[in-house]
């Protein structure tokens, strides 16, 4: 008997360690200082003066740059004091930037300046510093900032460059109108969701059209579409999201976005952690753990769940490892929903086969060797095999087939199969935790996977494929996975034994 389990709300993980705290500090109308006259010291004079604050600059020997830089202050103004800084400079002062030449100096100005209440920061000097700048992204009012905490900022500026080439630069206009609309929008007497509901319509149209002016019209239309929905905003809905086989990477665009509006996100064990993380961080997210031969929770009661938190207004995301669609139970919860008339859509996802003939480098339907593709699952609702399985097909030898939920039935699937006709020495793999950074690959035959999967005893999901083609295609894809393999013994499969072969990060043993 499958011991039950009840939903349970996982706590959201807390943040790891931050080498600086990423802040942005509003310094408009308001006083800094900076001491040197440097080029260095006009770049930051220059940077605290574009966010609009009004620059004291101290310098004895003020450098071209620094003289050229206060001529055409960006914003607030810059102005040079010819002469070194003393301690009632400070006074006022929001925040002190100093370029020093010798660690003596540094900590005389960083000294002054926290005696003063001031925070600091000493060009190159993070010993002497209380926060310190990063690379900038400018696209303001969007402003990404990138710290290493003074430990590769090479590396910094290189991530910088990326950003700078994928973030258009016609974002800076949807930025600056959001900020122009945002009190229209809380003005305009929409509920929470439906406010909400038009800066999602806004961020859509913005990403898509980064080029093109926003007009008022473009604010009309997304008022006019948010008031369109009417009611059906405030009410819940019910996404089922296809998570894929556990690489984060491999979630679709739609999945993506259906993570960031969810309010609560219902979650199988199965689910890789990483993925949790594309979510928003105030959404709820419970386990209602399903996973073969284990606790899990009754499908009714998920349901049940599931439409409870629809009817009181609640986005809910349905979020299942590999395709929904595929062995993933959603065509009962679909039905549910619909029966209790909450708004219902599916996201599909990549499913475990893809993701593994991604990993194997083998094409599932090479068409010098597969004439069909079939999934087959290996767990009936007792936990056993289904009665009912095409042996006929499974023995087919032009077919590939991919049995999920294979690990309690594969000795007798395979058995069974044999029985039928298949070729007890036809390629099969059994894949634990596909795509996933701790994987395993188990090679052998069809008549000696079942033996192979148990010396191993893995733990986590598995599926098994079945057929010719990871013969065929084994010398051209020995480079395409990672993680480890366990290998039949080589004069028994050689094609496949190759195919698994030490690429890169795996290591390799034979299953003997």
């Amino acid at each position: 008997m499958i011991a039950s389990r009840i939903p349970s709300e996982t706590r959201p993980p807390r943040m790891e360690a931050l080498a600086r705290l990423p802040i942005f500090v509003a310094l408009t109308g308001k006083r800094a200082i900076v001491s040197g006259g440097s080029a260095a010291a006009a770049w930051k004079a220059e940077l605290l003066s574009a966010e609009g604050a009004k620059v004291d600059v101290y310098a004895e020997d003020p450098s071209e740059e620094l003289i050229a830089v206060a001529a055409e202050a960006p914003h607030g103004a810059i102005a040079i004091h010819h002469r070194r800084w003393n301690v009632a400079d400070f006074n006022e002062a929001q925040i002190a930037v100093a370029a020093c030449e010798d660690d003596q100096a540094a900590e005389h100005f960083a000294t002054a300046a926290r005696a003063a209440g001031v925070p600091v920061n000493v060009i190159d000097k993070p010993a002497f510093c209380d926060f310190a700048f990063g690379a900038i992204v400018n696209r303001s009012p969007l402003v990404i900032g990138i710290s290493t905490d003074g430990a590769a900022p090479v590396f910094g500026q290189a991530i910088r460059a990326k950003l700078e080439a994928m973030i258009p630069r016609g974002f800076v206009r949807w930025a600056e109108s959001a900020r122009h609309w945002r009190r229209a929008v809380q003005s305009s007497g929409l509920s929470f969701a439906g406010r909400r509901r038009f800066w999602q319509l806004f961020t859509a149209y913005a990403v898509t059209h980064p080029d093109r002016e926003p007009t008022q019209s473009d604010f009309d239309a997304f008022l006019t579409r948010t008031r369109g929905v009417g009611k059906a905003v405030d009410e819940g809905s019910v996404t089922l999201v296809g998570a894929g086989p556990g690489d984060p990477e491999l979630l679709t665009l739609r999945a993506v976005r259906a993570l960031q509006s969810a309010d609560v996100i219902l979650f199988d064990d199965l689910v890789a952690p990483e993925i949790l993380d594309f979510a928003r961080r105030e959404a709820k997210k419970m386990l209602v753990g399903k996973t073969g031969y284990g606790p899990s929770c009754k499908q009714d009661e998920i349901n049940a769940l599931m439409i409870s938190l629809a009817k009181v207004g609640k986005r809910v995301v349905r979020l299942k490892g590999g395709d929904p669609m595929i062995f993933g139970r959603a065509g009962e919860e679909i039905a549910a929903c619909r029966a209790a008339g909450i708004p219902v859509e599916a996201v599909p996802g990549i499913t475990a086969a893809q993701g593994a003939a991604s990993r194997l480098g083998v094409s599932l339907t090479h068409r010098r060797h597969a004439r069909r593709l079939q999934y087959v699952t290996g767990h009936a609702e007792d936990g056993r095999l289904p009665s009912d399985l095409d042996w006929k097909s499974l023995a087919d030898p032009s077919a590939t087939t991919v049995v999920y939920m294979p690990k309690k039935t594969i000795g007798e699937l395979s058995a069974r199969a044999i029985a039928r006709g298949l070729d007890s020495k036809t390629p099969a793999i059994a894949v634990v935790g596909a795509t996933r950074p701790d994987e395993i690959i188990i090679a052998a035959t069809v008549g000696e996977i079942a033996a192979r999967l148990d010396e191993a005893a893995p733990v986590g999901p598995v599926i098994v494929l079945i057929g010719h083609v990871f013969a065929a295609g084994a010398a051209h894809s020995k480079h395409g996975t990672s993680g480890r393999s366990l290998e039949a013994p080589h004069h028994q499969f050689s094609p496949t034994a190759q195919m698994m072969g030490s690429p890169k990060n795996r290591t390799t043993k034979a299953a003997t």
